[in-house]
């Protein structure tokens, strides 16, 4: 077994028996260290699985972040754990670390694009981390030289700091660049999904955007259905993407309509689907990756120039000839090689390796709708949300997570950990309109860190829903600066984030979503803003530093001033009323 002696740890190697090794460690500073690894055959040939392996002592380590935790954020043991990643799917990062929040371990490899399974799970006998990478876990084409490299960093520094520093380093990387950010992609939004799933028609649409311009709404995605009569949730029927004739009659017209209200329109497509029953069945049937039986539709299999070719041509005519602004690009994760397949070579195909036809794929698809409009939108659920997904779109969606609030909140704050400036957007808002408004503005509260998208039917919300709705879209237009662009603190992972701040210059915004001690922190700027984000009608905070005469204004989840007044705050701690949820503006005077 090779090895690579670093300043830290040693690092193992196998399955690269029968190739040449050559490695490079870079101690970028003290406690962060690169491990360059190349790998060479003499002759073209398919490469093995190889491995990565190393010890690492749980030390100070109570919670382990990786992008596709989800809910949970625990240790776990060695022996039946572990995780993926490849282009579409995930991200090649996770992260060690204590109950104060500091990095133990943050690890990242260079290589986003082919599939990668991590185990990085405590060995029961010594109390360590058995740390293994496996690399080219998926099929992939012959090659002569395989080079990757290995980030370990054990710098005591925040958590999300360590993330954001791996964000940076793939943002340099050559061919991983992040596309540009139109303004229309960092606004609030309006989905058809939970509001009217595949039942949809262009009257509908259109009623719910006068309503939802009226609230700040710039843009709506119109979900599956557009392409269908058939409502059996299926993909049977996907692979035409022409308009059904039945839901909207006149595809140009109906988005001229919803221009002239002034929102964009985006557009949902299942990349990967061709249906039985669509027109292009039989021309693609037998250039499929694989065929899903529970849905009614084959996956294509992007390695043949015309399947790439099919669907690029259809986006790009659908924007010339309805004016679109922008695609809901969805399943992109399903394209991939079982272990079985062979990564051989077929006519009609120009790559063997299926990520390498998909990283073409979507970066000709960015590349070929910008020269269009520049200003193109293409929005990726998680969880598509890695290095290269930011090169291939502009916005990041929480996975789907309906009513949910605090799984909205912990999604779009684990996607902006990594995401740097491409827009996170929350799933879409939604709740029962018997709720009290207090509860229903908890779905608003939850996900200020994010761009809001919203799917409700407004005829069917109360008056006082339709205000709350209000009062906290405008609350967060008025603070987009902070909450999007701001230096975002999120505590505390393995309990759901429960206190989140951001910071710019003259603002600092901290929303409670628990019972926690809110801390104000040293240097507060000229604008305070807590947010109560609880149904309790108090926040505890404790400020590090006396504030002397400042305006104070404090909000319910409606936005009626509660009560105004003047007030000093001493150093230490103290309990505020503020209704939850609501809001306290400490302003200087």
């Amino acid at each position: 077994m090779k090895q690579i002696e670093t300043p830290y740890q040693t690092i193992y190697m196998s399955g690269a028996d029968e190739l040449q090794v050559e490695s490079a460690v870079s101690e970028i500073e003290p406690g962060l260290i690169h491990i360059q690894v190349s790998f060479q055959s003499e002759v073209e040939r398919h490469f093995p699985q190889l491995e990565l392996y190393w010890k690492h002592s749980i030390v100070d380590i109570q919670s382990y972040w990786q992008p596709a935790a989800f809910r949970t954020k625990s240790l776990v043991p060695d022996f039946n754990h572990h995780i993926g990643s490849k282009a579409t799917v995930s991200a090649p990062v996770g992260c060690f670390y204590n109950l104060n929040g500091l990095n133990r371990l943050t690890y990242a490899l260079s290589d986003a694009l082919n599939q990668t399974d991590f185990t990085m799970g405590v060995h029961e006998e010594d109390a360590t981390l058995n740390c293994r990478v496996r690399l080219l876990t998926e099929p992939t084409r012959p090659r002569m030289s395989y080079q990757v490299v290995l980030r370990i960093d054990t710098r005591s520094i925040p958590y999300y700091e360590s993330l954001r520093l791996v964000s940076n380093w793939w943002e340099r990387m050559e061919g991983y660049r992040p596309a540009p950010v139109p303004d229309a992609a960092r606004a609030p939004m309006y989905s058809t999904w939970y509001s009217f799933h595949q039942q949809i028609t262009a009257q509908d649409i259109e009623e719910q955007c006068r309503s939802a311009r009226e609230l700040g709404i710039e843009a709506v995605i119109v979900d599956d259905g557009w392409q269908t009569s058939d409502s059996n949730r299926g993909y049977a029927y996907c692979g035409d993407w022409q308009v059904c004739p039945d839901r909207i009659p006149d595809m140009r017209v109906h988005v001229e309509r919803i221009h002239r209200l002034g929102l964009k329109y985006i557009l949902w497509y299942s990349v990967p689907f061709v249906g039985i029953h669509s027109q292009a069945w039989p021309r693609f049937k037998d250039k499929l990756l694989s065929f899903k039986e529970n849905l009614g539709a084959g996956v294509l299999d992007l390695r043949y120039v015309d399947c790439r070719e099919y669907l690029i041509s259809t986006y790009e005519r659908a924007v010339l000839e309805w004016d679109l602004d922008g695609f809901k690009l969805d399943f992109v994760d399903e394209f991939y090689l079982d272990v079985e397949q062979e990564a051989e070579p077929k006519p009609g195909m120009d790559y063997v390796s299926i990520q390498e036809a998909v990283d073409r794929f979507l970066t000709d698809v960015m590349e070929r709708l910008r020269l269009i409009k520049p200003d193109i939108m293409i929005e990726f659920r998680q969880n598509y949300i890695g290095p290269l997904m930011r090169k291939y779109g502009n916005m990041f969606r929480a996975a789907d997570c309906p009513n949910d609030a605090i799984t909205n909140r912990m999604e779009t704050l684990d996607i902006r950990l990594l995401s740097g400036t491409t827009p996170v957007h929350s799933d879409m808002v939604m709740w029962n309109p018997e709720e009290p408004v207090e509860a229903a503005a908890l779905q608003m509260v939850n996900i200020l860190f994010s761009v809001p998208q919203f799917s409700m039917r407004f005829e069917a919300l109360p008056e006082l829903h339709i205000d709350m709705t209000r009062f906290w879209l405008t609350f967060w237009r008025e603070h987009r600066d902070v909450l999007l662009d701001g230096e975002l603190s999120a505590r505390s992972p393995e309990a759901m984030y429960p206190l989140v701040q951001a910071d710019a210059e003259y603002k600092r915004l901290i929303a409670v979503y628990a019972d926690v001690v809110v801390r104000t922190g040293l240097k507060v700027p000229k604008k305070l803003i807590l947010v109560n984000g609880t149904l309790q009608d108090e926040i505890v905070v404790s400020f590090e530093e006396e504030l002397a005469a400042r305006k104070v204004r404090v909000l319910d989840c409606c936005g009626k001033i509660v009560r105004e007044e003047t007030a000093s705050f001493a150093k230490g701690v103290q309990v505020l009323k503020i209704p939850g949820p609501g809001v306290v503006l400490i302003e200087d005077k």
